[in-house]
């Protein structure tokens, strides 16, 4: 099993989720961050004073899927939350040793 987590733009969390959706992924995890890369911020007006923001606002969708559907899962993210433009995001794959559902005490993929 993989953990996928991805930094999108917020107004990218409806498309996001839907295509992951369509794929057969049941439940995410969603967190509002903040963050930069490569866009390193901007410059905003605020009554008439100019200031740094240096942070800027993201979504972070953490899901966990088996190791078959890893590579769809990350071209449907990609597909649903590119926009060609500075700051689309990242998406980060790592392992995932074990999953217990604390309900009913089912491991593993049973547990996804």
């Amino acid at each position: 099993m993989k953990k996928i987590e991805a930094v999108v733009k917020p107004f990218k969390l409806d498309e996001v989720r839907e295509a992951l959706s369509e794929i057969g992924v049941t439940g995410l995890t969603v967190t509002e961050v903040k963050g930069f890369g490569r866009q390193k911020g901007h410059t905003e007006l605020y009554r008439g004073a100019e200031y740094v923001v240096d942070f800027l606002p993201k979504v972070k969708v953490e899901v966990v899927v088996a190791d078959k559907l890893v590579d769809v899962a990350i071209e449907a993210i990609i597909k649903a939350a590119r926009t060609g433009k500075i700051g689309d995001g990242k998406i980060f794959v790592t392992s995932v040793e074990q999953v217990i559902r604390i309900r009913t005490g089912e491991t593993d993929e049973a547990a996804v």
